[in-house]
């Protein structure tokens, strides 16, 4: 036969189903097993766990916080003073953080004017201000360069243990935050409808008693995060106050509450505390009654708080849907691929089954059932799932979204078709 009647012969070929049905205690459970953990997977985990009747959306968020206390400290260079909002809260308002002041260093009554250079045996130098080229005296034993700057310099020593503010813990912050779903339309804030002026002037956010609160005391949330207050405060570091927000909006909207977890963002590692915790230097500047500009230079240790907003919320929609069934009937589909490959491979009586599998039959009425030589099960098998794969890579790439039920689902029905 000529590779022109071989091919023309193949063109004109038209395939069409048989059944076969094999009385296998063996093939007939792994069939149904198989079947089972298809449907329980797609059921359970698709459908269930992972919600695949949902469309998702991701959370927009604001935040503001407010915080509230009073601190007293008794330092030499200042004497007894009280802390309030407006002096341990820097900057004022930030985006999503707030900064509270715990320790710190003071160097009182700085004036423009020459000193001499600050300088420790071993140290390097880090020219705290501009050189005049006179070297004059540091102490009675000791010269160093003079310079022009803030004088006198800042000292260079540890910051306090314990430290300055430890009633810092102790101070409370009201965290509001709103949250928007925009493809779903639903909007929400955690101060939630059951929250009036009078429960939320004296709650304080505990998850056994008051889980609703939005009212947070600072100790708390260190200590949520496995931390000590105390000893964080002495050099400062970072703390974050993640706000989840997962709902299920086929459920109640009551239903959907925020979740809170605190965890420390900065890193303590002991094998590597190079530049531990978090500080910055302000000043407060002031005239003299002489008109001499002065001010009081102060390196602040604290803990920033950051406030992160994360979250999803799914809603019924039938794309979805029907693209997790039509995923659905094609692993369907591939339980049929299994257990034909074991029937005609590993099976005792596999060349008999495969005798009355395949027939050909040609247009003189003869019947071989040999025909299964001329068109082999596997290359069968192939040609199907190759199809199939072409389909389904064409959905990912070229589709658009409504396409893709309509696709998925016919090559899903396709598939079963051919291989049942």
């Amino acid at each position: 036969m000529s590779c022109c009647d071989s091919v023309g012969e193949c063109f004109f070929d038209y395939y069409t189903s048989k059944i076969l049905v094999i009385r296998s205690k063996k093939v007939g459970t792994l069939n149904r097993f198989t079947q089972a953990l298809v449907i329980a997977y797609v059921i359970g985990y698709v459908c269930v766990l992972k919600k695949g009747y949902q469309d998702t959306d991701t959370v927009l968020s604001s935040v503001t916080t407010k915080v509230k206390g009073i601190a007293l400290t008794n330092t030499t260079e200042l004497g007894e003073r009280v802390w309030d909002v407006a002096d341990y809260i820097i900057p004022p308002q930030e985006d999503g953080s707030f900064f509270v002041l715990t320790n710190m260093i003071i160097t009182p009554n700085q004036t423009q004017s020459k000193c001499a250079e600050v300088c420790h045996y071993g140290s390097i130098l880090f020219f705290s201000g501009v050189r005049t080229g006179r070297c004059v005296n540091y102490n009675d034993t000791v010269k160093t360069c003079e310079v022009l700057s803030w004088c006198p310099l800042e000292k260079i020593v540890e910051p306090p243990n314990p430290p300055l503010l430890a009633d810092a813990e102790n101070f409370t912050v009201l965290i509001k935050n709103n949250i928007r779903y925009p493809k779903f339309n639903f909007n929400k804030r955690n101060i939630l409808p059951n929250i009036n002026n009078s429960y939320l002037t004296q709650c304080v956010f505990s998850r056994k008693t008051d889980p609703d609160c939005p009212i947070f005391r600072l100790k708390d949330i260190v200590e949520e995060a496995e931390e000590d207050f105390q000893t964080m405060a002495v050099h400062g570091g970072v703390m974050g106050v993640q706000i989840r927000w997962d709902c299920d909006l086929d459920m109640p909207q009551s239903w959907c509450v925020p979740r809170y977890t605190f965890r420390r963002l900065d890193n303590k590692d002991p094998e590597n505390n190079v530049a531990p915790g978090y500080n910055f230097r302000f000043a407060k500047y002031y005239k003299d009654s002489d008109g001499t500009e002065t001010r009081t230079l102060i390196k602040g240790y604290g803990i920033r708080f950051d406030v992160l907003v994360f979250g999803q919320a799914g809603k019924f929609n039938i794309i979805p849907t029907l693209l997790n069934i039509g995923a659905g009937l094609a692993l369907l589909g591939l339980v049929n691929v299994i257990c034909d490959w074991i029937v005609l491979t590993l099976m005792k009586r596999k060349h008999h089954y495969k005798e009355q599998k395949y027939t050909y039959v040609d247009d003189f009425g003869l019947v071989s059932i040999f025909g299964l030589i001329r068109h082999p099960n596997v290359c069968y098998t192939y040609c199907i799932l190759i199809l199939f794969g072409i389909l389904t890579y064409t959905w990912v790439t070229f589709c658009n979204r409504l396409f893709k039920v309509v696709l998925v689902l016919y090559s899903s029905c396709f598939v079963i078709k051919k291989l049942t």
